[in-house]
């Protein structure tokens, strides 16, 4: 009997706060099991992680999780062990985390479990994410030999492909797209009465203005105003209006991201609003998003959520990833909350709101494209499997 294809999966978080980087490892973990069924193969997946207080929201008899820890990465029998009994390494970067613009620590800690993969001999997968900004010359080279060395590198946007060529990669990646438009939704909830849902992600990190509150993400507008007025104008639509959390931190020192105490504090405030739940996992959540009628948010993954459910939505963009990913799609009503001011997001979104029929086309279209280009991943990584 042919053994089980042994995995091990390096930042992938199975219960993370954050819904959206969770989304990435539930849809992975689908990934790998079509394939391995596929092949005819069973698998054992293990997923390295933090020890966060969530329960976690990745289960079943194929999957293992290893605390991450540096003490585990130093151990022979730890990060070490792993390696040697693994057959194929798979390294989804947390989305959008191989960049050298979140300090040293991090960046040692990223490169160190790649080099150790590599010494170790084991085929690396470089999954779909965001690759960069490298401005370091030291982080730069060691970004062009990792990339190098991969087995495969597949990334989700044209501006990670380009950045990839600045860096000196000698072979162009897979031109892929999100993981998470392959996550499954959990349950859609049943609602009382029939007119139109608007669902509404509120970013409580945008609400707080940044880590610092100080407008550290550079917007051109006043955010909390801007969420006002867009219930407000639901509203006079004859919409229901849900705030709809997507990064949910009950507690500890990333408290200040949390989007639903945001949402509470909304709904608190605008009668006839709806709270949605604080979801247990990026599945359930997508599952109530599924249920909209319209969409718009902050999150990039609450976005990808509506986008990949047919559910027309306007993501509120404050970062150059958005534009990347729904960009390279051909999806165009990405509002800008950093180079467009209030108004004339306030006027697209109407504009939106009003064609959403039309919308909705342009949301199958993109994401049948999304879709394709995904296949692209899946079937280069279906190689190296069939291989292992």
């Amino acid at each position: 009997m042919t053994r089980p294809l042994r995995l091990l999966l390096l930042m992938h978080s199975t219960r993370s706060h954050n819904l959206g980087v969770g989304a990435l490892s539930v849809a992975q973990v689908a990934i790998l099991r079509d394939i391995a069924a596929d092949l005819g193969r069973q698998v054992e997946i293990t997923l390295v992680d933090f020890k966060d207080a969530r329960a976690p929201y990745i289960e079943g008899d194929d999957i293992r999780i290893v605390p991450l820890s540096g003490k585990w990465v130093k151990s022979p029998s730890g990060y070490w062990a792993e390696l040697r009994k693994t057959d194929v390494v798979i390294d989804i970067g947390g989305g959008d985390s191989f960049a050298d613009i979140y300090g040293t620590k991090r960046l040692r800690m990223m490169f160190a479990l790649k080099a150790l993969a590599h010494l170790a001999g084991k085929p690396f997968v470089f999954a779909p994410q965001t690759v960069g900004p490298f401005t370091k010359a030291s982080s730069r080279i060691a970004a062009r030999i990792h990339l190098n060395r991969c087995a495969l590198v597949a990334v989700r946007d044209e501006p990670s492909r380009d950045h990839m060529a600045e860096l000196g990669v000698s072979r162009p990646p897979i031109l892929a797209s999100d993981v998470a438009l392959r996550m499954p939704p959990g349950p859609r909830p049943t609602f009382r009465g029939d007119g139109p849902r608007v669902g509404l992600n509120v970013s409580g990190l945008l609400m707080a203005g940044g880590y610092s509150g100080g407008n550290d993400f550079g917007l051109g507008l006043d955010y909390p105003r801007l969420i006002r007025d867009l219930i407000a104008f639901f509203q006079a639509e004859g919409a229901e209006v849900h705030l709809i959390p997507h990064v949910i931190v009950p507690e500890g020192p990333m408290v200040g991201e949390d989007d639903y105490a945001a949402c509470a504090a909304l709904v608190a405030g605008h009668p006839g609003t709806v709270l949605a739940p604080a979801f247990a996992s990026p599945p359930e959540a997508k599952g109530y998003i599924a249920a909209m009628d319209f969409f718009l948010g902050a999150r990039m993954h609450a976005c990808i959520a509506a986008f990949s459910t047919d559910v027309p939505v306007v993501p509120m963009a404050y970062s150059r990833k958005f534009a990347g990913l729904f960009g390279s799609l051909g999806y165009g009503r990405t509002v800008d909350c950093t180079a467009e001011d209030a108004e004339t997001i306030l006027s697209r979104v109407q504009t939106a709101w009003r064609d959403r029929a039309a919308v909705a086309g342009e949301v199958a279209t993109a994401y049948a494209n999304g879709r394709e280009r995904l296949k692209h991943y899946e079937n280069g990584l279906r190689d190296i499997l069939a291989r292992a």
